[in-house]
């Protein structure tokens, strides 16, 4: 069980990219971070780079299985008795075809993983946090550059994080109630494997048919963007932030 001084966080897809960045932020800023996502020895190597800041417990935990889900917020109450923090970051893409080509299966995984799984963390956050004594916590929601802007080809992608927009707000205002903030952090070209394609090979594919390389972010920045949104008092919110590279064509036209 954790002290009374304790803040307790838990990390969707926390090993690998941004999970990774955010998960060391949060265990330097002070917190104790559940690292959840499927492969554990990823999960044990995030672990290991935070130890010098924090503790960590790793649980292997798919997004695509709602029995999965609901052990991984019964894991966090078992071990820690609270929770303070849900990032929810864990999502995936579908391959960049042409939007008449995609797959039922693709879009149906796209959705369950970006919005229905944040959808049940949320709610097993919300009935966590509401009964607990502090009452209250704060649920970060990972949206993208995509939830203001598609690239080509990414239909099911671009939905789910414009959903995610609709359920942020929907829950931070059913989260008043109970002291629960929900915010939400887009992010645009931060350097993980996810991105590396915008630097190798011919670049990606842009609105006008053509391709090339774009700059990209430390994952630090993200990283260090979710510890401040999680430290803020509960009387304080950041309803949506955004973090991108600088120089990424998102801004402007061409």
């Amino acid at each position: 069980m954790a002290n009374a001084t304790t803040k307790i966080a838990l990390v969707t897809g926390a090993g690998t990219g941004v999970g990774r960045a955010a998960a060391l932020a949060l265990m330097q800023a002070g917190f104790t971070v559940v690292l959840a996502g499927r492969r554990l020895q990823l999960l044990q190597e995030t672990q290991k780079l935070g130890a010098e800041f924090g503790d960590s417990l790793p649980v292997v935990a798919d997004m695509a299985d709602p029995v999965s889900i609901a052990a991984l917020f019964d894991k966090t109450v078992a071990t820690y008795g609270r929770l303070d923090v849900l990032f929810n970051n864990a999502g995936i893409g579908a391959p960049p075809v042409p939007f008449e080509d995609l797959p039922l299966e693709q879009w149906q995984a796209v959705v369950t993983t970006n919005l229905t799984a944040p959808f049940l963390c949320t709610q097993h956050a919300f009935r966590i946090m509401k009964d607990q004594t502090p009452r209250g916590g704060r649920i970060i929601n990972n949206g993208s550059i995509s939830a203001h802007a598609p690239r080509p080809f990414s239909s099911a992608y671009t939905a789910t994080k414009h959903a995610i927009t609709g359920l942020t707000k929907a829950s931070n205002l059913d989260g008043r109630a109970y002291d629960i903030a929900v915010g939400q952090i887009d992010i645009g070209n931060a350097a993980t494997p996810m991105t590396d394609r915008m630097v190798d090979g011919p670049g990606v594919l842009q609105p006008d048919g053509s391709t090339r390389h774009e700059p990209r972010m430390d994952a630090k920045a993200v990283g260090d963007a979710v510890a401040y949104m999680a430290g803020l008092p509960l009387d304080a919110n950041v309803l949506f932030m955004t973090v991108m590279a600088t120089k990424m064509p998102f801004v402007g036209r061409g």
